[in-house]
């Protein structure tokens, strides 16, 4: 298989989808593979690397969007890289179509087939190429409070851990799953009060056993958000409905009850975010200002230590990038029912659930898609 890899352009986005060891092991299984000059440069990933591991340079994204039967990125494709879509053509990424309607428009125009990294699962229930770059974008979302909080970034002056004979600040995490463990993970490391809420019982369970006291859990309702959110000083909202857009779970009244300068850091935002207030920012200008309330809401944070998360990703898709190249996608989805659960677009129609029904699409299964 010819498989394509353009460069991201995404606004301060320098991760790249494949790694030179990701293209030489995809070169050793016999495909051919072409990688955008200076693609993962910004990031210490030098031509000089793609070429040694066997791939062609290309200049421009046009020529690789021409002639790739493949395209692999990590981002979800612009309106332009859209439009170079070809009918057939596979596309290997993350989407998140459901908050997404023009991109939705715009593949479904474009007749490809589109697999979204952020639906394929697993055998234990988990979301495997979403789960490294939640890893990332929940150890991040504490790093990024703890800066917001600072009063040069307009936050109210708190340090997370506090010092001795000052109380640390207070960390709420709304949802257990993976970016939720991994912030609060993080944030107990630094020595803040944290709190992490979730509607599983059993994922209760399981954090309180693995933490003990440092950690404390609480059963997810209104009443629960409410009570805690208002109480702090950096907020996580680490929710998840697979391809669905994310529940507004903290509203505009809940922020007129907090203090002023506490932080809000919604890791949710790629699906559309958790707060009602919430709206997509970029590194470039990360945090916004609603009711005297912070909020970081960058839509693709782990692009922000964009070499670790591409080795990452890396690690993660290659098994699955492998069983397309190698068996054809219709073949490899028919055998692998996780990897089917990623096909988002077939040639013109919706083949998941959530994104057909949050957008209005009729859906047609997967299954029947790739009879």
């Amino acid at each position: 298989m010819l498989i394509g890899i353009p460069k991201e352009i995404k606004n301060n986005e320098y991760r790249i989808g494949m790694t030179p060891a990701g293209v030489r092991e995809l070169i050793s299984h016999g495909h051919k593979v072409m990688v955008q000059r200076d693609g993962g440069s910004a990031i210490g990933l030098l031509n000089e690397q793609y070429e040694a591991a066997g791939a062609q340079l290309i200049d421009t994204p046009e020529e690789i969007f021409a002639t790739a039967e493949m395209i692999i990125k990590v981002k979800e494709p612009q309106p332009n890289e859209c439009k170079m879509l070809r009918p057939g053509q596979l596309l290997f990424t993350y989407l998140h179509l459901a908050p997404d309607p023009e991109q939705t428009r715009l593949l479904i125009e474009s007749d490809c087939i589109a697999i979204a990294y952020e639906t394929v699962t697993d055998s234990h229930g988990g979301l495997p190429l979403l789960a490294p770059m939640s890893e990332v974008a929940g150890r991040m979302a504490i790093q990024a409070g703890a800066h917001a909080l600072e009063k040069s970034q307009g936050g109210m002056g708190i340090l997370l851990g506090g010092v001795p004979g000052v109380a640390p600040a207070k960390v709420t995490v709304i949802g257990g799953g993976v970016v939720g463990i991994n912030a609060a993970r993080m944030a107990m490391g630094l020595g803040a009060d944290v709190t992490i809420l979730d509607r599983s019982i059993p994922r209760l369970k399981a954090l309180d056993e693995q933490y003990g006291p440092r950690l404390k859990t609480l059963y997810s309702s209104v009443e629960s958000i409410e009570h805690e959110v208002v109480a702090s000083d950096l907020v996580i909202g680490a929710v998840l409905i697979p391809g669905a857009a994310a529940p507004k779970l903290v509203t505009r009244e809940m922020l007129k009850e907090m203090k002023n300068g506490s932080v809000l850091v919604d890791v949710a935002i790629d699906q559309g975010g958790c707060f009602e207030t919430s709206h997509a920012t970029t590194h470039q200008n990360p945090t916004y200002e609603v009711e005297g309330i912070i909020h970081y809401c960058v839509a693709n944070m782990p692009g922000g230590v964009a070499r670790t998360s591409t080795f990452a990703l890396t690690n993660a898709t290659l098994p699955f990038a492998l069983a397309l190249a190698n068996k054809g996608y219709k073949q490899a989805l028919q055998n692998d029912p996780h990897l089917r659960n990623g096909l988002n677009i077939h040639r013109g129609k919706v083949t998941y659930s959530a994104v057909a029904h949050d957008l209005g699409y009729d859906y047609l299964s997967a299954e029947d898609a790739i009879k």
